[in-house]
């Protein structure tokens, strides 16, 4: 998310991931390390304070097994737990099958990207995705690289995936296919074909998230083994931002002295 213009706020716990031009859950989420009980009411005091005042509506990411005050902390302030957990999940290269011969995997061009964007966010947040993703894609910070990647039968683009490359490892997000498209194998012949030899730094460790069971059992299909498991607790749709009353008006906390040091006169 630093990639793409966001930022990461370190406190005692956890780490606040935020991208505030960019109001869509998955680019603003807490990832929680580790409250203990007596200190939960400050955290989430200032973790929820944090994304209140810009308006964002954060998920949390709880370690598995999660603690048990955490998550009825969360509970307690609207918070719902997402059926199935975040996976992490690892891969080989050697073991990543090749896409079938009618698709073909390669890097997205200048002017594919507002088509790509547009399979991985709504209207909402869209147009200051695309200028962040062109912006990391053409001028990558040292050590790091981004590619927006498409699978394509004939001319017209099936799915697509944003890869992700640092020393060691590479990632893929966002893979997604068009509707019309799908249950067909494109999302499973983008993943294997954005990890080929070549592509890719050798030793590389590639990795994906998975959000559902069926895409979990589908990875493992392709070779990847899971690695960490998250809860993620996210607001209803229809539960409301707003901060309580302030009640009555109070004194100031704050007064200006009342004697002023008078400059000696020149």
């Amino acid at each position: 998310m630093k990639t793409l213009g966001g930022f990461v706020l370190g406190i005692a716990g956890a780490e606040l991931v935020t991208h505030e031009r960019i109001p869509i859950p998955r680019f603003n989420f807490v990832e929680v390390a580790g409250i203990d009980r007596g200190r939960q009411s400050a955290f989430f005091e200032r973790a929820l304070d944090h994304y209140f005042q810009r308006a964002l509506r954060p998920t949390f990411r709880v370690p598995l097994p999660e603690a048990e005050h955490v998550a009825a902390g969360l509970q307690r302030f609207g918070f719902r737990p997402r059926p199935h957990p975040i996976v992490l999940l690892l891969g080989t290269p050697e073991r990543l099958p090749p896409p079938p011969t009618d698709v073909v995997v390669r890097s997205a061009t200048n002017a594919e990207l507002d088509e790509v964007v547009g399979l991985w966010v709504g209207d909402r947040g869209r147009a200051e995705f695309r200028s962040a993703v062109d912006v990391a894609w053409h001028y990558p910070n040292p050590g790091e690289r981004l590619t927006p990647l498409v699978a394509t039968r004939g001319d017209r683009i099936v799915s697509a995936a944003l890869r992700y490359e640092q020393v060691g490892a590479v990632g893929l997000h966002f893979v997604t296919t068009q509707t019309s498209d799908r249950g067909q194998g494109a999302a499973s012949a983008l993943v294997g074909g954005s990890f080929v030899p070549g592509g890719v730094d050798a030793g590389a460790v590639p990795f994906l998230f998975a959000d559902s069971a069926r895409l979990e059992q589908r990875l493992g299909r392709l070779g990847f083994s899971p690695a960490l498991s998250f809860r993620e607790y996210e607001l209803p749709p229809e539960m409301e931002l707003a901060f309580p009353p302030p009640g009555l008006p109070t004194a100031p906390r704050w007064r200006p002295p009342r004697e002023l040091t008078r400059r000696p006169a020149p």
